[in-house]
């Protein structure tokens, strides 16, 4: 390995926000054995993490993945069981781009051994995190909340139709969150002048399946941006400073809406 795995800061609200799939680090043996194309890491998440720099300020925990989804997709189950039956998608272990083009050299693509070792080098200890900081939360103020950030290109053929909308909850057709407060949170995408769907193409991925339930007191959102809100096109997208400096405050209203929601929610129960 070439750095860590993740990066984590502890907060002091009831708030941890996730960012699977802004790593861009791919060890040298993996590295070689991928195609030119890839090299672009072009379905990296680009700069999500700088999008919600006001999370430190709102007091929420942030965990920040280090390595590339390329390595392994840490937003997806261990057993790589298709989150959406019937679609497109890149498994657990990514073997193919987001557009169908292959990820290896021929020949080159990961035996079952390889990847059984990438679960446990990388996947592993993610989501060990995740669990540690929600059952800590969870200790604390009697439920958690969790977020999980990504985002995606406006058009991706092979993963669905059309032009996706610009902030795409999910909450996995309510069975991850307590769909008050998802609502909540979806009447400020609806009022931002953004296009908003819940729970449209994107309901949420093993994250927030997994860790949401609200029957145990935590409750989990996935957003996907599209990546129109924020970057400018390029080899090597940049953050566009215009566009970000009109979603952040988006963003922080949206986070801001969980908490006050699950606030007024425990307060009642």
């Amino acid at each position: 390995m070439t750095g860590p795995v993740f990066t984590f800061r502890q907060g002091t609200a009831p708030l941890l926000i996730s960012f699977p799939h802004v790593g861009i680090q791919i060890p040298g043996d993996i590295s070689s054995r991928l195609v030119p194309e890839a090299h672009g890491l072009v379905d990296t998440d680009w700069h999500v993490d700088a999008l919600y720099d006001f999370a430190a300020k709102l007091g929420a925990s942030t965990l920040v993945a280090g390595y590339s989804r390329y390595v392994v997709d840490l937003n997806r189950p261990a057993d790589d069981a298709n989150l959406y039956p019937g679609q497109a998608g890149t498994g657990l272990i990514p073997e193919v781009m987001f557009d169908g083009t292959p990820l290896y050299l021929t020949g080159q693509g990961p035996t079952d051994a390889e990847k059984a070792a990438r679960v446990a080098t990388y996947w592993q200890p993610y989501h060990a995190q995740l669990v540690t900081e929600l059952e800590r939360i969870k200790t604390r103020h009697g439920y958690a909340l969790l977020w999980d950030a990504h985002s995606i290109a406006a058009e991706v053929p092979r993963l669905f139709d059309g032009r996706l909308p610009d902030l795409n909850l999910g909450s996995n057709a309510g069975a991850a969150c307590d769909p008050a407060i998802a609502e909540a949170v979806y009447a400020v995408a609806q009022a931002s002048g953004y296009s908003a769907v819940l729970n449209g193409r994107f309901k949420g991925g093993h994250i927030t399946r997994h860790y949401g339930q609200p029957a145990e007191h935590v409750h989990a959102l996935q957003l996907e941006l599209s990546q129109d809100t924020h970057l400018t096109p390029g080899l090597v997208p940049a953050l566009d400073e215009g566009r970000s400096s009109r979603l952040r405050p988006v963003l922080r209203q949206m986070i801001e809406t969980f908490l006050s929601s699950a606030t007024a929610r425990y307060s009642v129960a």
